[in-house]
């Protein structure tokens, strides 16, 4: 039997009232605290916060012997990841592709 995907499906479940769906559906606006508010107390650090006190630890290692920088998207890649070298320096494969 063919089906008709375009036409509209009918089921038991269209049969509901839009209030029978706004009793199941929690009110988004009510003032109570949900059970995902009660685990964050303290609300949520938005984007942008003051970090200006906090000291990142990073070590910074040059090229090895067995890296390259590509010259179309500047990251460094394995020389196994190299496709060819151009004029302006080696492509990696991502980038030739």
């Amino acid at each position: 039997m063919a089906t008709d995907y375009d036409a509209p499906r009918k089921t038991d479940d269209d049969s509901e009232s839009i209030e029978a769906l706004k009793e199941r559906v929690p009110d988004k606006l009510s003032g109570t605290v949900g059970d995902e508010d009660a685990d964050n107390p303290s609300g949520f650090e938005l984007p942008g916060a003051d970090l200006s006190d906090l000291e990142l630890d990073v070590v910074v290692l040059p090229p090895q012997e067995d890296e390259f920088t590509c010259s179309e998207c500047f990251l460094v890649k394995h020389r196994t990841q190299i496709d060819h070298d151009s004029a302006h320096g080696a492509v990696c494969i991502e980038c030739a592709a």
